[in-house]
């Protein structure tokens, strides 16, 4: 099994970061509206690792059956090796590369508000929240922690439905494959 969770998890943390990587530079011509969106298309595509990882399991470990409870058990540490190669990623990069990302986003947020018909009320809370969010975001272990909220709860949707799909006694014909 452990072969099999760091094969997948590492498949999948691996296209996770590289797509990170490709597309955090460019984020200014992007912009955080598409960027979201390029982010969650990755982490779908990267979360695919979960099925292939629990079927793969499923097929050379259970001998063909698997059940929900074991499913769900490879599927979570698929996900969680493909959640820490994402949150390592990240720290590399906004550490390194990007410390600026949240006064971009700042600048961004406020503009997005703004265009919408906040109000100059609206406008200094909303700009005081995500100031007072920059300052504890810089906190190595609260990035990290809000880091790993990104990812996880599609790794979780992935492990579940993958579970659910994948689940059959051993030698049942058919099933979820």
């Amino acid at each position: 099994m452990q072969r099999i969770v760091l094969t997948f998890g590492l498949i999948g943390g691996a296209l996770l970061a590289a797509m990170m990587l490709a597309t955090v530079p460019f984020q200014d011509q992007i912009g955080f509206d598409r960027g979201a969106i390029v982010g969650y298309t990755t982490m779908v595509l990267a979360f695919l690792m979960v099925y292939f990882g629990v079927r793969s399991h499923r097929e050379v470990v259970g001998g063909g059956g698997v059940t929900f409870g074991r499913a769900f058990q490879v599927g979570l540490l698929i996900s969680l090796v493909i959640t820490v190669c994402y949150v390592a990623t990240w720290q590399v990069l906004y550490y390194g590369f990007v410390p600026d990302f949240l006064d971009k986003y700042t600048a961004f947020a406020l503009e997005k508000a703004r265009q919408a018909g906040a109000s100059e009320a609206d406008l200094t809370r909303q700009a005081n929240e995500l100031r007072d969010f920059a300052v504890m975001y810089r906190n190595p272990l609260v990035n990290i922690a809000f880091s790993l909220l990104e990812p996880l709860p599609v790794g979780l949707v992935f492990t579940l439905v993958t579970a659910g799909v994948l689940r059959r006694s051993p030698g049942q014909p058919g099933g979820g494959a």
